[in-house]
C-alpha cells in the first residue's frame, strides 16, 4: 500500500500541472469489443471464454491517455462454477516536449514522455493493484500509423517488484478495396525472486466491415492472437497460443 500511495502522489503532480496549463484534447476514440476463444488459455483453462472490453484512447497537447477494462466470463461446462473477472489499466503519458516547452526528440524518436500505468484486477481468485512508472517514446517507423515504447518500474501488489517493457503499434495495410489494420502490443517483464520473466505478444488483425458500405471506422471483425511465455511469471507452464474471434465497435 505504501508503494501504491507514493506512486499515486508522483503521478498526480504532473497531472495537476496539466490542469493548470491549458490542456487541450486533439482527438479521442472509444470502442467496445467482444472476443471468443477457439482454444484453451493457460491457467484459465475453461473451454468457453467470453471477454467484453471497453477502450478509450485520446491525444492531447500535453501527451496522451489510453485505458481499458476487460470483463471476462468463463466456464468449463455446466457442472462447474463460472469464472468472473474484471481487469483494467489506465495509462497516461506526459510529454516532456510540452512540459519543457521545447522538443525532446532525436532521430526517429518523435517525443519523450513521463509514463505511468495503473493496473487493477478483481476476480474469482483474488485481486491486485499495480502501479508502473517510467519513460515512454513515440517512434517514427516507416509505414506504421504509430509505434510507442515504454519502460517501467513496476510496484506490484502480490509479487516482487520488477521492470516492464511495453511496445504498442498500429499499421494500416495499403489497399483501395479493403481497410485492414494490424494493431497490437507486447509486454516483457523481468524476473524476480518469486517469479520468472514473462513475454506476452498480443496482435489483432481486423477488417473494417463498414468500409464496404461507405461507413468506415465503426465496425471491425477479425482475430486476436495471444502468445504468452511464462504467463503471470509462473515457471513450467506451456506457452499460451490462442486465437480468438473478435468484433469491435468504435463510437
Amino acid at each position: 500500500m505504501k508503494h501504491f500511495t507514493t506512486s499515486i502522489i508522483a503521478l498526480s503532480l504532473p497531472l495537476a500541472f496539466i490542469g493548470n496549463a491549458g490542456a487541450q484534447t486533439l482527438w479521442s476514440k472509444n470502442s467496445f469489443s467482444y472476443l471468443k476463444n477457439t482454444s484453451d488459455f493457460e491457467v484459465l483453462t475453461n473451454d468457453t471464454v467470453n471477454v467484453f472490453t471497453f477502450e478509450h484512447a485520446s491525444g492531447h497537447n500535453w501527451g496522451d491517455l489510453f485505458m481499458f477494462a476487460d470483463r471476462t466470463l468463463a466456464k468449463a461446462d455446466n457442472d462447474n462454477v463460472e469464472f468472473k473477472g474484471t481487469y483494467g489499466e489506465v495509462s497516461p503519458r506526459l510529454s516532456l516536449s510540452y512540459l519543457l516547452d521545447q522538443p525532446v526528440a532525436l532521430s526517429f524518436i518523435q517525443d519523450t514522455f513521463l509514463a505511468a500505468n495503473i493496473e487493477h484486477s478483481s476476480n474469482t481468485f483474488g485481486s491486485f493493484d499495480n502501479v508502473l512508472l517510467g519513460i515512454g517514446t513515440n517512434l517514427a517507423i516507416p509505414h506504421f500509423k504509430f509505434v510507442q515504447a515504454n519502460v517501467y518500474y513496476a510496484n506490484n501488489d502480490n509479487t516482487d517488484n520488477d521492470y516492464q517493457l511495453t511496445m504498442v503499434w498500429g499499421y494500416d495495410f495499403p489497399s483501395l478495396d479493403h481497410k485492414i489494420t494490424f494493431n497490437g502490443f507486447f509486454d516483457w517483464s523481468s524476473a524476480a525472486d518469486d517469479h520468472k520473466a514473462e513475454f506476452h505478444f498480443n496482435p489483432q488483425l481486423l477488417v473494417d466491415v463498414g468500409h464496404y458500405f461507405e461507413n468506415s471506422d465503426h465496425v471491425q471483425v477479425g482475430i486476436e492472437y495471444s502468445f504468452w511465455h511464462n504467463k503471470y511469471g509462473i515457471s513450467g507452464l506451456d506457452n499460451e497460443s490462442v486465437v480468438s474471434a473478435m468484433i469491435k465497435l468504435t463510437l
